[in-house]
């Protein structure tokens, strides 16, 4: 099949596959990290040592002039840590929004609640972005969907599992703006020419040049669709 795809289509699929392969290699990094720090404690890691390797790792991502990135870092599985039930070591980028009302953002900790007892205590373990990848040991795109934890905006989230032996540690992952990648794609999309989408794995609407796909909304259709590379996205034509 990728021998009867035109210029135009090739470029948009290796736009989106490089895209968001750029963002999980740094992921990837991070879990790396994340998995030497659990194999030189021998499984055992405590709030403060994940905290500090974490912040070091993540920081320059989110603090670079037009990074994608607007949030990052790592989220433990319950238990795991030896001083913590539940955990979330996640920063957010100064083109992150949540939280700061008209002040001006700026690279920051997220303050999430980690107590069961406390009524704003929510269970990630339940969420998509937790939830899959843990099911399926493999990365994981979640959205677009509007995240009420973290940026309070249309949202895509890329995480992949950490591991040590047979123990998964958590996830390790970033967050980013639909808005940044429809920058990003929206011209690449635009000249393939005619009708052109590109979904998730669900079928919901990331990028699009039909203004009837609205971002986040469910695309059913029969027309062609094709992988953007490794990712689990889908540029449909028609």
């Amino acid at each position: 099949m990728s021998q009867t795809l035109t210029p135009t289509v090739r470029d948009c699929i290796e736009a989106v596959g490089s895209t968001f392969d750029a963002v999980f290699a740094r992921i990837d990094s991070w879990r790396s990290e994340i998995e030497g720090l659990a194999a030189s404690g021998d499984g055992v890691v405590t709030v403060r040592e994940v905290d500090e390797l974490t912040e070091t790792l993540v920081l320059p991502s989110l603090s670079a002039d037009g990074a994608l990135t607007i949030g990052a870092g790592y989220v433990a599985t319950p238990g795991f840590l030896a001083d913590a039930g539940w955990h979330l070591a996640w920063w957010l980028g100064h083109a992150n929004t949540f939280g700061v009302g008209s002040a001006d953002p700026s690279v920051r900790r997220l303050e999430a609640e980690e107590d069961p007892a406390s009524e704003n205590f929510r269970d990630y373990t339940t969420l998509e972005w937790w939830r899959v990848p843990a099911a399926t040991g493999a990365r994981h795109i979640t959205g677009p969907y509007v995240d009420y934890l973290c940026t309070d905006d249309y949202t895509l989230t890329l995480t992949t599992p950490a591991r040590y032996g047979d123990t998964m540690l958590g996830m390790v992952g970033a967050d980013l703006y639909v808005n940044d990648i429809e920058r990003t794609l929206l011209p690449h999309v635009r000249a393939v020419g005619g009708p052109a989408t590109v979904v998730n794995a669900s079928g919901r609407v990331v990028v699009s040049t039909d203004p009837h796909r609205p971002t986040g909304s469910l695309l059913r259709t029969d027309a062609p669709a094709i992988a953007c590379g490794d990712t689990s996205l889908r540029l449909v034509l028609g």
